[in-house]
């Protein structure tokens, strides 16, 4: 097994609170506010090495379950995670591990990392959706349309601004020795 080094652990924490920080806030558009949590998630997998930034989600979520107000609208608590919107929280963890998987696959390729995490987005979102329409006793196309469809654009400038900024601050990282990394230093393509 890997040993975990004092700088992946900090850099796992900081992630985990920038989460904290970043999460709660939200713009409400419906009973899904829009939060900002997934692109502190798609910036930790450029950052952060293996399963790192799912662990780092992980850390974030039971920051949440105790209680902690980290969730969208400053709420928290178990009730949060059982309501209708948290099948979207738990589905980022998979959402995390994809796009870990998928970038460390394509050995950080831009393009081809940033296609993984839209896929990997649609899978919280089948997730959540699925969860939404169990807890709410909603229909199918009422879920899409107020959980899914209008959040579709906002994701996909999540994922191009952390993959433009990831990119950039992985690369500095790297060549400041801060990033010990067997992979080559992404690429834009």
């Amino acid at each position: 097994m890997k040993k975990t080094t004092v700088y992946q652990m900090t850099a796992m924490a900081l992630m985990a609170a920038l989460m904290c920080v970043v999460g709660p806030m939200s713009v409400p558009i419906g009973p899904i506010p829009i939060s900002f949590t997934n692109f502190v998630i798609y910036l930790a997998v450029w950052l952060l090495e293996g399963q790192a930034a799912a662990v780092s989600y992980c850390v974030y979520l039971l920051i949440g379950a105790v209680g902690l107000p980290v969730f969208s609208g400053y709420s928290g608590g178990l009730g949060k995670l059982a309501g209708p919107t948290g099948g979207y929280l738990i589905g980022f963890i998979f959402m995390a591990m994809i796009c870990s998987i998928v970038t460390q696959w394509t050995n950080y390729h831009m393009v081809f990392s940033m296609a993984g995490m839209v896929l990997a987005t649609a899978v919280a979102y089948g997730f959540g959706t699925l969860w939404f329409m169990l807890q709410a006793k909603a229909t199918l196309a009422y879920s899409l349309m107020t959980c899914v469809v209008p959040f579709i654009p906002g994701d996909l400038v999540k994922i191009f601004v952390a993959g433009a900024l990831g990119v950039t601050i992985r690369k500095s990282l790297l060549r400041s020795g801060l990033l010990l990394a067997k992979e080559r230093v992404p690429r834009a393509r």
